[in-house]
């Protein structure tokens, strides 16, 4: 029985020494070091980052233009309807076991970080395990569901005589098909929940096969097929609302931006017309990404700051945030997609997103494009903004090549 014991007290004196000799910054203030002091080649670094610099991304930095100049502005119901900014210019940083040891752009600049805004959606729901709001991510969502509410001010002006059949509530999960959906299928992005949402309907995001086809087809078994759709993502983020019965804005500060340190700058925003009365309260349902508008607005900084949070499975300086078994969970890959987990945790299994890294390095990313890439294996961690999609794998490739040899 002694050696067991032995060992058990040897593991845990080790991994306390681990933590304790990690370094996370504090707020206002992330110490750089030089590559050279971390053994790593100066010159490939800064080969990376003018490599990053000279590839910013072509398209409009008017974001509003940029929507309507691409695929997305040609959508059924595609105009925005939250708010968008102009971006700045290519941004990034470089963090190696903790230390920034390059950056370029302007970090602190506070830009839409489109669908990266999904993990820290997803994180929302983390939470709600954790706390016992949600019971499993394997339940169906339906159960935990009262009628909605929509706070509309037009109601106030109409006749109601004219309006005696239609509903003042709505109920997200009230089809046969919406009933058999689970937050999983959510969060792995596989439920094809069908209806409309805040004036978008399901099948006006990205039909690419072509609206009359994705209207009239068949709604998808939950959990068989996976579909990047916004709709259904604002659907998760307005039933998480209801389990909160706060702003999900206000968790995320409380639980997470808060204790790691990010700045007062950052916003996370919905739509114009996605508010709900709830409690007696008028309260936003904020969008899950900014395919119309809204979505999380942060600097590169912050951006970093989540990024390594999820590096450290979860865990800040000691305090636990995240559950490590969420973050698990988020790199577990989909049945029906196998490069990706949870919203929005872009995986490596199958070496297609970064052909040079780890199988088990992981990105957050979003249009524009904005990656956080995450890298376990070499405690590596870099944020890049404004980059072509299709440059992102050759950048952490020439940073990968500056590190030390194993």
């Amino acid at each position: 029985m002694k050696t067991p014991i032995l060992t058990l007290w040897v593991l845990l004196l080790c991994t306390n020494w681990t933590l304790a000799q990690t370094y996370f910054p504090e707020k206002n203030n992330w110490q750089s070091k030089s590559p050279q002091e971390l053994g790593i080649n100066p010159i490939k670094v800064q080969e990376a980052i003018q490599f990053a610099i000279s590839h910013e991304s072509k398209e409009n930095p008017n974001l509003k233009m940029a929507h309507y100049e691409s695929a997305f502005g040609r959508e059924p119901f595609g105009f925005p309807v939250g708010p968008m900014k102009e971006r700045g210019p290519a941004t990034g940083l470089i963090i190696y076991k903790g230390y920034v040891i390059g950056q370029w752009g302007d970090p602190s600049r506070v830009d839409l970080t489109f669908s990266v805004a999904k993990s820290f959606l997803s994180t929302t729901a983390g939470l709600a395990v954790a706390e016992g709001l949600i019971k499993s991510e394997k339940d169906l969502v339906h159960p935990y569901m009262a009628p909605i509410y929509p706070y509309d001010p037009y109601r106030l002006m109409m006749n109601k005589a004219d309006h005696l059949d239609q509903e003042d509530v709505f109920d997200l999960f009230g089809t046969e098909h919406n009933r058999k959906i689970t937050w999983e299928h959510l969060l792995r992005q596989t439920s094809d929940w069908e209806g409309t949402l805040w004036g978008k309907p399901d099948w006006a995001d990205r039909p690419a096969e072509g609206v009359k086809q994705k209207r009239t087809r068949p709604q998808n078994e939950p959990g068989t097929a996976y579909e990047y759709n916004d709709t259904r993502v604002n659907v998760l983020a307005l039933a998480l609302l209801n389990v909160w019965r706060k702003p999900l804005p206000v968790v995320l500060k409380e639980k997470i931006m808060d204790p790691i340190g990010a700045s007062p700058t950052w916003r996370w925003t919905g739509y114009e017309n996605s508010y709900v009365n709830l409690d007696g309260q008028i309260i936003q349902s904020v969008s899950g990404g900014s395919h119309w508008g809204g979505g999380m607005m942060l600097s590169a900084w912050d951006q970093a700051r989540f990024g390594y949070l999820t590096l450290r499975n979860g865990n800040w300086n000691g305090k636990q945030l995240i559950p490590k078994s969420w973050i698990d969970l988020s790199r577990t890959p989909t049945p029906a997609n196998p490069g990706y987990g949870f919203m929005n945790y872009f995986l490596n299994n199958d070496l297609k997103e970064v052909p040079a890294a780890p199988k088990s390095a992981f990105l957050h990313i979003g249009a524009g494009t904005n990656m956080i890439y995450v890298d376990q294996e070499n405690d590596l961690l870099i944020v890049a903004r404004w980059i072509p999609n299709g440059d992102k794998a050759e950048l952490v490739k020439m940073v990968l090549e500056s590190l030390p040899k194993k």
